[in-house]
């Protein structure tokens, strides 16, 4: 027998009252001891546990049954709910928007012989509602209650080109509505309706803010504290599942349009998961992974990081073993989090009065120990790019530091300690001190090495991410290839003809400059390389002996010298006819395919055994050249090689690979190296050892990045583009030359002021020239020193 009107209305109105009930944050409690619904509750209790679970919202002195603020809350929520009619009515004031819309579109594209399935949608200021038609007495089909957690979605074109119907989507608590309709300005019509309601409701906060809020208002009065944490379970430890997360986030899925290796469903499912991955803790034998993957997870989804802060605390908060392994398993995770990431200031409030609780109810115990080991480093947590590496967190869980091993061009590997929280130019400050190269004019700084490139590090940025990113690295490179490591080396040459030769700094002048004869930055004659070449094996193993260890040709003898060497392989031409294309292509499929691999795996043979034949040839002339250095010492064979290099013009310059185009709208790039040194800009064209233009930076007039890979640098009335994937190391080195030498003037608007300014220009050191405009740095995008 069919429900009466009047019960069945009762019963819907009962149920939303109750769905805008849990929205609000209320507790569902019933005077008369049924059971509550656990479904929906903030936290799912196990049936062993003793008493219901209660949410206290004020002082918990008053009575269980209600309080002031939740009253406050209901009444709030009853106010929502509107008593309506068996049906849609034309002239109902609170009606916003009303229209036909579809439900659902299935069956992929539109068919013009189906007519889709409509129904009468009408927005309330609460909820949005649909029926079977819009007579009156029309039955209502469903309703979406609207808070201030709903979230709508524009409608994409990716939906009409595969439908042929805008989409419209409104995320509710248990429910998505998917609407649709043919006409794109009905869509955004709804879609900005639907948002203003929305934005018009209050936020929702769910028990734990409130809870934490009367933590803070309450913390001068332990008995009132020990109340609330008796009276609220969901402060407190517990074994059961969530089943809702303890912060409000909205309804609906993230935007996985950035690309990313991992995927993620909503916000409030991913806070339900990471909890279930705390639990897990407790009884992991190695729960370093474990960790990191929590870690990973609010790195990728900043919003988790409260959430998983409140859900530590609570963990952490009255556990059944205090100090055991699964509590400490929470503490050492918390201890991670807290070097890694810095909450939001009510959350930062609350975490610090558990601290303090924690260490007045367990001195001297590990828990407090962890305690105050967490508030030293939320002190000095500023952010992180990368999460904590496995050997970090095998560190913080010991509450120490790492040991971080920094190598140096001609001198011992140096182990330094650091912290989460270090950064790359504080070592390279304690490098210097330790190298005792602090009375040096140069500069110095940390490099990132690797097969592939080598890159400076920025001064801010923090070791433990470096160390972080050579970890993955290790995972992806192949086995022969050499790891990732941190080196330290000069950074700006500003003096290199004062420094002594028996010095430490002379020996990493001299193995930077190697660096720059292998990779082929130094143009000069292959006569003058084989000399460069036997002055390093000299320095290497002095005198000639057949006994002395012999390094490969690569390690003394620029490899593209070699691979010139070889004939240039034959370019076919190139078939323009269509039918001679698909002809070649059938055949390169069958028979003639095998026999043209085969033809050229016998060249590539032939190329190998001619490249070897020359390496012979030329590791034969550097013998013969290194017998005739008999007697020359280490020191001199050093000295001597650095004299070469010197010759060159360009000697002290960083040089960058660029592609440099006259204008954006000009003709192809023309490749070039972009020599940045102490005095000047120069520009030389690959292999010659004259540059073609050299800037001193009184007529550089402006610099910086015109996007992420191209470089402006104005001279006087002109601009200069270069293409590059190093747009920051180039900023950054103008910069650290310019402020070393006192050329920078205060920083200007990026357009260069018409009239001349009235102050006179500063005095230049002594070898550059005058400016001829004032100077106007643009700074630019993520320098490396910022």
């Amino acid at each position: 027998m069919p429900f009466p009107g009047g019960l069945w209305w009762l019963l819907c109105c009962r149920q939303g009252f109750t769905l805008l009930r849990r929205d609000y944050g209320e507790a569902d409690r019933e005077a008369d001891g049924e059971a509550e619904e656990e479904e929906a509750s903030f936290e799912l209790r196990a049936q062993g546990d003793q008493g219901s679970l209660e949410v206290s919202l004020s002082q918990p002195t008053r009575s269980s049954s209600g309080s002031e603020r939740s009253l406050l809350v209901a009444e709030e929520m009853r106010s929502l709910i509107i008593e309506k009619g068996p049906g849609p009515v034309e002239d109902d004031p609170d009606a916003l928007v009303k229209g036909w819309l579809q439900r659902e579109v299935r069956g992929g594209m539109k068919t013009p012989w189906i007519r889709p399935r409509k129904y009468w949608f009408v927005l309330t200021p609460d909820s949005l509602d649909y029926y079977s038609s819009n007579e009156k007495g029309a039955r209502r089909l469903g309703s979406l209650v609207l808070t201030s957690l709903c979230s709508v979605l524009w409608p994409d074109k990716q939906t009409y080109k595969e439908t042929g119907y805008w989409s419209v989507t409104v995320f509710g608590r248990k429910h998505c509505y998917r609407l649709y309709t043919e006409h794109l300005n009905e869509a955004v019509h709804w879609v900005c309706a639907v948002r203003k309601v929305i934005d018009s409701k209050a936020p929702v906060q769910t028990p734990t803010q409130l809870l934490m809020r009367d933590v803070e208002e309450h913390c001068g009065s332990p008995e009132v504290l020990e109340q609330i944490y008796r009276c609220n379970p969901i402060l407190r430890y517990t074994s059961s599942p969530l089943y809702a997360p303890l912060l409000p986030f909205p309804y609906g899925s993230l935007d996985q349009s950035a690309p990313s290796p991992r995927s993620y469903t909503t916000l409030r499912d991913e806070a339900v998961k990471l909890f279930n991955s705390l639990q897990q803790l407790e009884s992991e034998r190695d729960p370093v992974p474990l960790m990191q993957g929590v870690l990973q997870t609010c790195l990728d989804l900043p919003p988790l990081v409260d959430e998983i802060y409140c859900q530590l605390v609570k963990q952490t908060t009255e556990p059944p073993a205090p100090g055991g392994q699964g509590d400490l398993h929470y503490w050492q995770l918390l201890t991670c989090m807290s070097c890694t990431f810095l909450p939001s200031l009510p959350v930062l409030r609350f975490l610090h009065f558990h601290l303090d609780r924690t260490e007045s109810r367990f001195p001297g115990s590990e828990m407090a120990k962890y305690a105050c080991f967490i508030r030293e480093a939320l002190g000095k947590t500023k952010g992180r790019e990368c999460v904590p590496s496995l050997e970090e967190i095998l560190v913080l869980m010991q509450r120490q530091e790492m040991i971080c091993t920094v190598h140096c061009p001609g001198a011992p590997a140096c182990s330094v300690a650091i912290s989460s929280h270090t950064t790359a130019e504080e070592v390279a400050q304690e490098l210097v001190s330790r190298l005792g190269l602090s009375q040096s004019p140069n500069l110095f700084a940390l490099y990132e090495q690797s097969r592939r490139r080598e890159q400076p590090v920025g001064s801010t940025t923090l070791l433990a991410d470096v160390l972080t990113r050579f970890e993955n690295l290790a995972g992806e490179e192949r086995e022969q290839d050499p790891p990732c490591r941190l080196c330290f080396k000069h950074y700006g040459f500003l003096d290199t003809d004062s420094v002594p030769r028996d010095s430490l700094e002379f020996a990493l002048l001299f193995e930077q400059a190697h660096e720059m004869v292998l990779r082929g930055y130094v143009p000069t004659s292959e006569e003058t390389l084989q000399t460069l070449a036997a002055l390093r094996l000299q320095s290497l193993n002095s005198d000639f002996s057949t006994h002395a260890p012999f390094p490969r040709l690569e390690e003394l003898f620029p490899p593209h010298v070699l691979h010139a060497r070889l004939p240039a392989p034959r370019r076919r031409p190139s078939t323009k006819c269509r039918g001679a294309r698909l002809r070649a292509g059938l055949l390169a499929g069958g028979l003639w395919g095998q026999a043209l691999a085969k033809q050229r795996a016998e060249r590539d043979q032939r190329l190998r055994g001619r490249l070897r034949e020359e390496g012979a040839s030329t590791m034969a002339a550097i013998v013969e050249k290194w017998k005739l250095l008999q007697g020359m010492g280490r020191p001199e064979a050093m000295a001597a090689y650095v004299a070469l290099v010197r010759e060159w013009p360009g000697f002290g310059s960083t040089l960058f690979d660029v592609d440099l185009r006259a204008s954006p709208v000009g003709a192809g790039p023309q490749r070039l190296w972009l020599g940045i040194g102490a005095k000047a800009v120069s520009l030389y064209k690959p292999g010659e050892p004259e540059p073609l233009d050299s800037f001193c930076y009184g007529r550089i007039s402006s610099f910086g990045a015109s996007d992420s890979s191209t470089f402006r640098l104005s001279v006087e009335d002109r601009d200069l583009l270069f293409e590059t994937s190093q747009v920051d190391e180039i900023a950054q080195l103008l910069n650290t030359y310019l402020a070393s030498a006192g050329a920078r003037q205060p920083l200007r608007p990026q357009e260069p002021t018409p009239s001349p300014p009235t102050s006179d220009p500063p005095t230049l050191p002594q070898g550059l020239c005058p400016p001829a405009v004032p100077w106007q740095h643009r700074p630019p995008v993520g320098s490396l020193g910022s």
